[in-house]
């Protein structure tokens, strides 16, 4: 880890935070390792100040865990946990997809568009980055679609949990390129009213990512602990 070579004066908190995610993604901050406040201070020259708010929005996306009496660290789950996460994220997205298909119109029709022609576009680039962000948004645009705010912030809570090694699997282009096949077939029934295909597709979709993302677990993987 090397510190920032520039900082901007507005909004440090914001952009330590995205060094903080970057190290975190990489590896170089690894699940279970504890964020000292004064080392990272020093790193990126600066105050404690920043630091902890960087490290409130990390905790806020799920990325790292406050436990009293001991300090903040990177997260870190099981296979078992992430499974369980799995099985419910499933069960809420499609009932959103089922539900999006009343709530559907011209202008979510283009959105949708939208993000499939620019994830098939980070496929041919082959940048996982830009498809994990862009894969994030359509699944957000379901759930708004879903006119349930519970449901929603469920779904929210389960992404959370799941961001650091969800986000690494997709830096394989035949992953992308299934999941957004997947994403085509989700759209397709949600725009034709289709329901009960709707709500049957989605759940497939993010099941089938579980299979994905356990194909993709090795001995060192974030996942392979007990």
């Amino acid at each position: 880890m090397t510190a920032p070579k520039e900082k901007p004066e507005q909004g440090l908190a914001l952009f330590i935070s995205e060094e903080l995610k970057h190290w975190i993604y990489t590896g170089a901050l690894k699940p279970g390792e504890r964020l000292n406040e004064a080392a990272l201070a020093v790193r990126m020259g600066t105050s404690r100040g920043p630091i902890r708010e960087a490290i409130r929005l990390l905790t806020g996306l799920g990325l790292v865990k406050a436990v009293a009496n001991r300090g903040v660290f990177v997260r870190q789950i099981s296979v078992r946990e992430m499974l369980e996460i799995y099985e419910l994220r499933a069960l809420v997205f499609g009932f959103a997809a089922e539900r999006a298909t009343e709530q559907i119109n011209e202008q979510h029709k283009a959105k949708f568009e939208q993000l499939l022609d620019q994830m098939d576009q980070a496929c041919e680039a082959e940048d996982g980055g830009s498809y994990y962000d862009l894969n994030l948004e359509f699944h957000a645009l379901v759930l708004v679609l879903s006119n349930n705010q519970r449901a929603h912030e469920t779904y929210d809570d389960f992404i959370k949990e799941l961001h650091l090694y969800r986000r690494t699997y997709f830096n394989s282009p035949g992953n992308m390129r299934r999941s957004n096949a997947e994403h085509r077939a989700i759209y397709e029934a949600i725009q034709k009213g289709a329901k009960a295909k709707a709500k049957a597709t989605a759940e497939k979709h993010v099941l089938s990512g579980r299979q994905r993302l356990l194909s993709s677990i090795d001995a060192s993987s974030p996942l392979s602990g007990p």
